[in-house]
């Protein structure tokens, strides 16, 4: 097995350099994952004074949600946190897998929040509580509204540009409690106007439906990257056109296989070379191959396979 490697010096400056950007990054991430536990215990506060204010049930389920939301968060801490770590002996690929046992973790708790809501529907529609108008405690929950949807647009902008899927995770949970929140406020208005108790228990389970429906995508999204998923078609034609156009004195390349890892794509494949073409030379083509990859390919890890020509399968990607 060859894996290429930069051993000039101005290559080795440049790895340095993408691993101070990597840990510079990582930084940035658990410093937003960590505000987003702060964010999360102001919404909480926010939407149990809307409770107190009106006794809605489902004001109290809206901020059962939030709680659920600051015990993610936590969970995207500690993920973004493990993930962080460099690779050891243990762990040669790294800790990026981290993020998706956090994102797991997300998605179960949005289905706990969802049968916590179904719960507190029940209790609405049996008449085992009963909310009173409060002008105000809608005016907070609303205010509570705005502060999640702002931070989950971010969150998740972020999340995709930093390829986090604990953030990803952690903002389109947020985006369910927005939903969640804007379905109360609506229930519970309509309740004051027309008089009808059970009209907000009703739109409390078809919340309570969204938000599951939501939790089970994210743990589906999650499981397809502890499965090993590939990376996407376009990012695999990405790839085979820049082994074609940057391989020249190779033969072909063929058995191209990828794995994503949170924010590392592994990327493996066998190239077939002369068979009087020297190590160096060889050794030439795979570095030209692995930094245009890395240059087009954010978080990408090449590993190269050299063989000689009589191994050609005469299929696979054609070098120009």
């Amino acid at each position: 097995m060859y894996r290429s490697r930069k051993l000039i010096p101005l290559a080795a400056l440049n790895a340095r350099e993408a691993a101070a950007r990597r840990r510079q990054g990582m930084d940035q991430r658990l410093r937003i994952a960590i505000a987003s536990i702060g964010v999360g215990l102001v919404v909480l506060a926010l939407k149990y004074t809307a409770y107190k204010l009106t006794g809605s049930v489902a004001l109290y389920s809206d901020a059962l949600e939030t709680v659920v939301n600051v015990a993610s968060s936590v969970a995207a801490v500690i993920a973004v946190w493990f993930a962080s770590k460099p690779a050891d002996s243990n762990h040669p690929y790294g800790h990026d897998k981290a993020e998706y046992f956090a994102a797991v973790v997300v998605g179960v708790m949005i289905v706990l929040a969802a049968l916590s809501i179904f719960q507190a529907a029940w209790r609405g529609y049996t008449g085992h509580e009963t909310a009173v108008y409060s002008a105000v405690g809608l005016s907070v929950n609303a205010a509570a509204a705005v502060i999640n949807g702002g931070w989950a647009w971010f969150l998740i902008r972020f999340g995709k540009s930093s390829r986090s899927p604990a953030l990803i995770a952690d903002g389109r949970h947020l985006l369910t409690d927005v939903v969640t929140s804007v379905g109360v406020l609506a229930g519970v208005g309509l309740v004051f106007l027309t008089g009808w108790t059970q009209l907000d228990a009703a739109l409390a389970v078809l919340v309570g439906i969204n938000v599951l429906w939501t939790g089970w995508h994210i743990m589906k999204e999650s499981i397809s990257g502890l499965m090993d998923e590939a990376a996407s078609v376009d990012t695999l034609n990405k790839i085979r056109g820049i082994i074609s156009e940057q391989g020249q004195g190779a033969l072909e390349a063929h058995d191209l296989r990828s794995r994503i890892a949170g924010r590392t794509t592994f990327i493996d494949f066998h190239l077939v070379v002369p068979g009087t073409m020297t190590v160096e030379t060889a050794h030439e083509i795979c570095d030209r191959i692995e930094e245009t990859i890395g240059e087009d390919v954010p978080g990408a890890r090449v590993t190269i396979h050299v063989e000689p020509e009589h191994k050609a399968k005469h299929s696979g990607i054609v070098v120009l």
